[in-house]
């Protein structure tokens, strides 16, 4: 798995995780378990997030923080899965982090591990599981809006991979599909992929980005649809 993973980092920044048990020069890693945990160290994370939105309220960069790692969560396993067959177990008490000043987080698997590919859903779901449990608690956001964050990443992590990797669309694809047409993901909008065009995804819930400071509709976002209804109807 670690060249898999080695391999995937040469597709883009957004599929790069740093593998091996020597740490990373300087030091600041920890396990996204402990994030998980809530406490200062989720609210730390939480207020960095905001304060680089502009002054974001905690909920929305809450929202954020969690579609962000759910994007970097999903790449990873997708990724692997398109060149390996295997996706990377993604147990948060083997993932570690950090977050730089002024860049984004960065990832650590000092002792890379993998399952069977058929197992993707379980794994990046379940690495998400303890996120999503303390942001719904500790800062009001809804499973519907965590959910379809998680939706839209998978699918955006979809774009990205087969803009880089077109030989990887057709399985990438199949399984993309499947996932958010059955289990945890199901409902959460809808998916469309044509060979060779790409994919296309609307959801059925918002990210609350509009509400950050200078903030608007994304592409797939439940309101910008509606938006678009009541035009043709007024």
């Amino acid at each position: 798995m670690e060249e898999t993973l080695r391999r995937l980092g040469r597709v883009g920044p957004f599929f790069a995780v740093r593998c091996g048990a020597e740490p990373p020069p300087g030091g600041g890693f920890r396990t996204l378990a402990e994030l998980y945990g809530g406490g200062p160290v989720l609210a730390g994370y939480v207020a960095e997030v905001g304060r680089r939105m502009g002054g974001a309220e905690p909920r929305v960069a809450a929202s954020t923080l969690q579609f962000g790692l759910a994007a970097r969560m999903w790449s990873l396993g997708l990724g692997a899965v398109a060149l390996s067959g295997r996706t990377p177990d993604l147990d948060p008490v083997r993932v570690w982090w950090r977050l730089p000043e002024g860049s984004s987080v960065e990832l650590w698997l000092p002792e890379p591990g993998s399952r069977p590919g058929a197992e993707l859903g379980e794994t990046v779901l379940g690495h998400l599981a303890p996120l999503e449990q303390a942001l719904h608690l500790g800062y009001r956001v809804s499973p519907q809006t965590l959910r379809g964050n998680s939706a839209s990443g998978l699918v955006g992590a979809l774009r990205e991979l087969t803009n880089r990797m077109p030989d990887a669309e057709r399985a990438a694809a199949g399984a993309v599909a499947g996932l958010l047409a059955d289990g945890p993901l199901a409902g959460t909008g809808t998916f469309v992929h044509e060979e060779g065009l790409g994919a296309a995804f609307v959801r059925r819930s918002c990210c609350l980005y509009y509400r950050a400071p200078g903030g608007g509709l994304c592409g797939d976002c439940v309101l910008r649809t509606r938006q678009r209804t009541t035009n043709r109807r007024s």
